[in-house]
């Protein structure tokens, strides 16, 4: 089983003593530099190799198959759309780029509104009953990616953060708490008792 027995009933309950908003240095780092490339309008391919390399090295070379051209208007439609169904299209058209990179991508330009797509918070949000579907939390959709930013959002108004202080807060607890290999079949199964 990849988690061990949760500490905690419920997503609120565990947010109350475990949200924190710190992030990651060299993330930050990263943030800050596409934050200045954006206001300059500098959102270019190196700044989309850079996005997609800190979530999945491994697709490099897929991602390098993009032009140029075809970033610049890709990442444009994206940030120019009024809603994430369209965002999200706009960034998996692009070669490499999966749901959960597209996810990257979003949160990178804006931690606020956004918060990666990842197995480790997929899988606690399903111990916790936030999500009832895809206990492996592997093989995103764009479905499950408008339900876990729903989740996420609600959690961060609640608590007045970030987005990405939520998801990252839950990656990190997910990485204490995790038993075994993280791409084991079995997890924790949703708890449906009141949070305490």
């Amino acid at each position: 089983m990849p988690l061990r027995r949760l500490p905690y009933r419920s997503l609120s309950a565990l947010l109350a003593r475990e949200l924190d908003l710190g992030e990651d240095p060299g993330t930050l780092a990263l943030m800050r530099r596409l934050r200045r490339a954006r206001r300059r309008g500098a959102l270019v391919r190196p700044a989309f190799l850079a996005m997609c390399r800190w979530k999945s090295p491994r697709a490099s070379r897929l991602y390098a198959r993009n032009s140029p051209v075809r970033v610049r208007a890709a990442l444009a439609a994206a940030l120019g759309a009024r809603d994430e169904a369209r965002r999200l299209s706009a960034l998996t058209a692009l070669s490499g780029v999966s749901v959960a990179v597209a996810s990257a991508i979003l949160t990178l330009l804006d931690p606020r509104r956004y918060g990666v797509l990842d197995i480790r918070v997929w899988q606690l949000l399903f111990a916790l009953g936030a999500v009832d579907w895809r206990p492996s939390g592997r093989g995103f959709t764009g479905r499950d990616w408008l339900a876990y930013l729903a989740a996420l959002r609600g959690a961060a108004a609640r608590l007045g953060a970030p987005v990405r202080a939520v998801e990252y807060s839950l990656f990190r607890c997910h990485r204490r708490w995790q038993r075994g290999r993280l791409y084991d079949r079995a997890i924790l199964a949703p708890r449906r008792t009141p949070s305490r």
